[in-house]
């Protein structure tokens, strides 16, 4: 299945970029996702919301782009997706320490997104709000 990504800004407390994902986030299109982030992190965007409401499946792969994103808007360089299990390893690694990522938020996972990114532990690297507008205002 296709993945779909809408943009959008919105001027809140300070400006806040919005990307919904519509589908499954898994090996065909998480590499897309994170070159997106990427422009966006280069127009100028620090505060990202990625609304998942709409996301119906992620596969390992999508971890891995949740973490490059994050490390996208921490200006560092994204997993390298051709380390494998390397780039895994380093999502479990940063997700044990257990500190979110103010810069990148989550809104509106559905119970079998959420399931995985509780299990993998990935959950305690954001900030996960119910939907979008407590998101918005969570910036």
């Amino acid at each position: 299945m296709a993945l779909e990504t809408t943009v959008e800004q919105v001027d809140a407390r300070v400006p806040v970029t919005i990307v919904a994902l519509d589908g499954e986030l898994d090996a065909s299109n998480f590499a897309a996702l994170v070159e997106q982030v990427q422009g966006l992190y280069a127009a100028g965007t620090r505060h990202l919301l990625l609304d998942l409401s709409a996301l119906r499946f992620m596969a390992s792969s999508g971890l891995v782009a949740l973490h490059s994103i994050v490390r996208i808007m921490d200006g560092q360089a994204p997993d390298d997706a051709e380390a494998g299990w390397n780039a895994l390893h380093a999502v479990g690694h940063d997700a044990s320490g257990g500190s979110t990522q103010a810069g990148v938020q989550l809104c509106g996972a559905q119970p079998g997104v959420q399931r995985v990114l509780d299990r993998t532990g990935l959950s305690r690297m954001f900030m996960i709000h119910a939907d979008r507008a407590a998101g918005i205002a969570a910036f």
